[in-house]
């Protein structure tokens, strides 16, 4: 693939990150960071029941971060709320934040974006405590008043003249200029048989995990079979399209625009 790089989180190495510094995840994958060439870094976290995230911050980027299956309670500071799967989250640099896995028999999965560091180092990380039985039974809000956490669900599907429509396609985005983030989180769902065409953004990288489904991603002069767990980083200008292969079932996938607020400030040209 010219100009993008694909990897599979089930061909990434867990990361071995020490506990004392709050890193209590049963799994952390880096499917995609700087080594790659990218300007961003994308993780892959697996929450066995009551394992945390303890309370930490990133002093020199923002995190979104998208909670893809079971549930948990986060905190923001001081304020605690609840998080199922379609719930998307930023979490401005700076601020403190903990996830934790709850329940007694049901693994979440965290999957997310350091925007704009290419490394959990260059992030700025800083472990702040422990999560305590206090923490966990302060009331919980409906939802965060600092930074940004919406449900999927409730983000309608984008209707723009950049031209990017096209039967069976729902391009959504949970996060990005339009709620006060500098980087776009999109969320695309393509019906069985549907495609999303030939483009390019100019003024982003643009770098996406597959949730589910399988597809045929095209770059340049290139096509590949991608599917749930592929994580794909395309670079700036470098045309690229996706087809979704199935007959029946539906792709699905995150991604965010490294420094673009919105499909618009991402340079989106659809080829003629």
């Amino acid at each position: 693939m010219t100009a993008t790089t694909l990897v599979h989180v089930d061909e990434v190495a867990p990361e071995n990150m020490r506990a004392g510094e709050g890193w209590a995840i049963s799994e952390f994958r880096l499917p995609i960071s700087g080594k790659h060439g990218s300007a961003s870094t994308v993780f892959h976290s697996i929450f066995r029941p009551g394992s945390t995230h303890a309370k930490h911050l990133h002093s020199r980027c923002d995190e979104i971060a998208v909670y893809l299956r079971g549930r948990g309670v986060v905190g923001q500071g001081d304020e605690r709320t609840e998080v199922r799967p379609g719930h998307c989250r930023l979490m401005p640099r700076g601020s403190e934040h903990f996830f934790f896995n709850e329940t007694e028999d049901e693994e979440a999965l965290v999957v997310g974006f350091y925007v704009g560091a290419k490394s959990v180092e260059d992030t700025g990380y800083a472990f702040r405590g422990n999560v305590t039985a206090a923490d966990t039974a302060m009331p919980r809000a409906a939802g965060l008043r600092h930074g940004i956490l919406v449900h999927v669900d409730a983000v309608k599907p984008m209707r723009t003249g950049l031209g990017f429509q096209a039967d069976g396609v729902d391009l959504r985005f949970p996060i990005g200029r339009h709620n006060g983030a500098d980087h776009a989180l999109f969320w695309l769902t393509l019906a069985p048989g549907a495609t999303y065409p030939v483009h390019r953004h100019e003024r982003c990288e643009k770098v996406y995990y597959v949730i589910r489904g399988h597809a045929l991603a095209g770059v340049g002069q290139d096509r590949v079979e991608i599917r749930a767990g592929h994580v794909h980083l395309i670079s700036r200008g470098v045309e690229h399209s996706l087809a979704n292969t199935s007959a029946s079932e539906p792709l699905e996938l995150i991604g965010v625009y490294t420094g673009a607020g919105s499909l618009e400030e991402s340079g989106y040209l659809r080829q003629q």
